[in-house]
């Protein structure tokens, strides 16, 4: 057990959520294990969590409710609690999976996991997330509403500068692996790789994301629930015509992957999906001009206004589109592969709204990681530009 809490804390460090030693973590490890964790946020994290509690304790609210698509479906929101009390850090732990604390001045996580550490620390790197889309979200419609105060400016400013360097104009395309790959084996090995780099260039948090490559008449996928940096044994194989049950501990978003190669088998041909979940990709498909929709609030399930982020110096058009975990009549099974199956060129991939990137490769990963970096560097220059021209 001390080497999981040691494996957990050693993460949120080189994913840049916490500075070493910054974290608490206990367990009782009995018939049933529980996990508790208590963390110092560090860098922009610190800074726009800090902000978000001081607004939803000024407001009165005492909660945080982000707008993206794991908040909505995992985290529902999260409880401020004003000074660090235990009985206000279980009261808020009873209502939901983790809270933030405003303890002097400064954010503080606490979180919790029912059966391991890694369930405490799923919350508290989604929590980083969830607050990261929703402060820069935020800022962006309140410059479209022509609501900023000097003090949001100076504090926008504050976070701005806490920014991490974009890890892609710094390293560059990691050199993976060439297709097309014709055993499992080498598949699997690609995708190992793929989806470790996703999590180290920062493409995705904790183990939210996917991953899939078409070999023949069967898909390979990461498990649901499966980490993208730890894919090792959690890969299924998966035919297309059903007749395997491995699609029971498949993806969650396998439905998805299987409609959008059985689309792709028809033109094009792409044997590789990878599905990250990059902030200012995520951020800026929150993002409307639209201020008075009538169809607010539904927007994650039946936006009926044609979005897409465009780049016409580099040929980048990626369409945004609404769309559900599931195979409902909003699932992503039905609304994700018209719009990668219309997209050509070398740069395919379509954001989901609030939700994340979904990237397709001709015959291996390099084609859909570069796009995964290259959107997701497109949106965070895009997203500053609209700030800009409109006075935030």
């Amino acid at each position: 057990m001390t080497s999981l809490l040691a494996k957990y804390a050693a993460k949120l460090a080189a994913t840049g959520l916490i500075a070493p030693g910054d974290v608490l973590m206990a367990a009782l490890d009995d018939e049933l294990i529980s996990a508790l964790l208590l963390a110092r946020p560090s860098g922009v994290y610190q800074a726009v969590m800090a902000e978000l509690a001081r607004q939803a304790l000024a407001d009165g609210s005492a909660s945080i409710t982000p707008g993206d698509c794991e908040t909505r479906t995992f985290l529902h929101d999260l409880p401020v609690v004003d000074g660090l009390s235990a009985e206000g850090v279980v009261q808020a732990l009873r209502q939901r999976k983790g809270c933030v604390i405003l303890h002097k001045g400064e954010a503080l996580v606490a979180s919790f996991g029912t059966v391991s550490p890694e369930q405490a620390y799923v919350t508290m790197s989604s929590m980083c997330f969830a607050c990261f889309v929703a402060y820069f979200a935020e800022h962006l419609r309140r410059a479209r509403l022509g609501t900023l105060t000097p003090e949001r400016r100076a504090a926008f400013s504050r976070v701005t500068a806490l920014l991490p360097l974009d890890r892609g104009e710094i390293d560059g395309m990691p050199d993976l692996l060439p297709g097309p790959f014709e055993s499992e084996d080498a598949a699997r090995e690609a995708m190992i790789q793929a989806g470790r780099h996703t999590v180290e260039y920062g493409l995705v948090d904790s183990y939210f994301g996917n991953i899939s490559y078409r070999l023949g008449d069967t898909i390979l996928i990461s498990q649901t629930g499966s980490s993208l940096d730890e894919l090792g044994p959690c890969i299924d194989p998966c035919r297309l015509d059903g007749s395997s049950c491995a699609g029971i501990t498949a993806s969650s978003e396998y439905s998805a992957h299987k409609a959008v190669y059985e689309a792709e088998m028809a033109g094009a041909g792409a044997r590789a999906i990878l599905h990250g979940h990059p902030r200012f990709s995520v951020i800026l498909s929150l993002d409307c001009e639209r201020l008075d929709c009538p169809n607010l609030g539904e927007c994650h399930r039946a936006c009926d206004t044609p979005r897409a982020v465009v780049d016409d110096s580099c040929g980048l058009s990626v369409p945004i589109v609404p769309g559900e975990v599931g195979t409902g009549p909003f699932g992503l099974c039905n609304t994700l592969p018209p719009a990668l199956n219309a997209t050509t060129g070398g740069k395919r991939g379509a954001i989901v709204y609030g939700h994340g990137l979904f990237t397709l490769g001709a015959a291996d990963f390099r084609d859909a990681f570069a796009s995964l970096m290259d959107v997701e560097h497109f949106c965070r220059a895009e997203y500053f530009r609209r700030v800009a021209e409109l006075g935030g």
